[in-house]
């Protein structure tokens, strides 16, 4: 009889793994020698962490720089009251462990970059991809395809969510086969700015799991050249087909990218960083200040209606969303004192920056926006 690899703890614990067929012993020898590395252990970090613990991944790397925040645990299921203001990366690792004790954790607490991507991928088989921005998307992107390692890829946003397998390796096509160029800045609202169904990255962090464990076995059919798209609202999935580009610049026949690069940049975030000077940016206690005087500033609002009923700062003159603000910029006095606020000071740095581009002067953006004028200022108003 073969020696086996797994224990006979671990052999009662995957029992209903190895009596199917397609799993069997030698299934659940391959998820025990398998790794996965999960970039970000939030909405889609969590469900994919605990179902790869569970299903007997015997090396899991976590990576995250985020701490817990009261805000996560509306989604992210592996973190816990007992954990906010505890590292991401500590706080799942903690019930990881309790759910599974026979596998490795190993956690980083770091952010991704250019410098440490690769050397953080290299030991591992399967790259997950959990982040929800896009200088770390195509940074992962670029770094498995240099490597040689499959990317399984999610996206989550308010009902929708997306899933793939990125491998070019296995005759399929890379992130960017299928989003070649980033899109502008601000032109895509995060999750904390437009929201995400709580349940979504369960959905999608689940199928992203069972790619995962496809990959690690060798069983089933993956998503290698398909996209799965999914519409909680309507609880509808489609697919799409997807090609590689041969044309590609990291996967093509002639790749011009052949090292990592500047992802910020390559995203336009940097560059939107340094169009708003010191001048044009305004503190919470210091416009607290100035809405005492007699010479008060214009308060103008560019968040989403429903927001202003969770919290809105006393004062404000006008409400305008962002998305909004091109159409009616006639609505604005460009000659008057103006503050633009919006939840945490994106949103409002990009129509500042709209607003000077207009030729408005007198304009200055509220930095960390509402959330952080409940820090500085008014600790009663609630965050979201």
């Amino acid at each position: 009889m073969a020696e086996h690899i797994l224990s006979n703890e671990e052999i009662l614990r995957y029992s209903r793994h190895l009596i199917m067929p397609e799993v069997g012993m030698r299934g659940q020898e391959c998820l025990r020698q398998g790794s996965v590395l999960l970039i970000g252990t939030g909405g889609l970090g969590s469900p994919l962490a605990l179902y790869l613990a569970a299903a007997g991944v015997g090396h899991i790397g976590l990576v995250d720089f985020d701490v817990v925040d009261e805000s996560n645990l509306q989604r992210q299921i592996v973190h816990g009251t007992a954990t906010v203001g505890v590292a991401k990366t500590e706080s799942a690792k903690s019930r990881l462990q309790d759910l599974n004790p026979y596998i490795e954790i190993t956690t980083y607490e770091a952010q991704v970059t250019s410098e440490n991507a690769l050397d953080l991928m290299r030991p591992y088989d399967v790259i997950v991809d959990g982040t929800d921005n896009f200088p770390t998307r195509y940074l992962t992107n670029d770094a498995c395809v240099l490597l040689g390692k499959p990317n399984v890829y999610g996206s989550i946003f308010r009902f929708e969510g997306q899933a793939t397998v990125f491998h070019p390796q296995a005759g399929g096509p890379c992130y960017r086969c299928l989003y070649p160029e980033p899109p502008p800045p601000g032109l895509v609202p995060s999750c904390a700015e437009g929201g995400v169904l709580g349940v979504l990255p369960g959905v999608i962090g689940t199928i992203q799991a069972t790619e995962v464990i496809k990959l690690l076995t060798g069983i089933g059919e993956t998503l290698v050249g398909r996209l799965m798209l999914y519409d909680a609202l309507s609880m509808r999935f489609r697919e799409l087909k997807l090609r590689h580009n041969p044309e590609c610049p990291v996967c093509g026949a002639n790749p011009t990218i052949t090292e990592l690069i500047d992802y910020e940049a390559f995203c336009g975030i940097a560059s939107q960083e340094v169009t708003l000077g010191i001048q044009y940016e305004i503190t919470p206690l210091d416009l607290a200040a100035w809405l005492e005087r007699e010479d008060r500033p214009f308060l103008l609002d560019v968040r989403n209606p429903y927001e202003v009923e969770i919290a809105s700062i006393p004062g404000t003159d006008k409400l305008i969303p962002v998305d909004q603000l091109a159409a009616r910029m006639n609505e604005l006095d460009s000659s008057q004192e103006m503050v633009v606020y919006c939840r945490s000071g994106g949103r409002s740095g990009n129509a500042v920056e709209m607003l000077k581009q207009a030729g408005f002067r007198k304009v200055k953006n509220l930095v960390g926006g509402v959330l952080r004028w409940s820090d500085d200022v008014d600790p009663s108003m609630p965050k979201y």
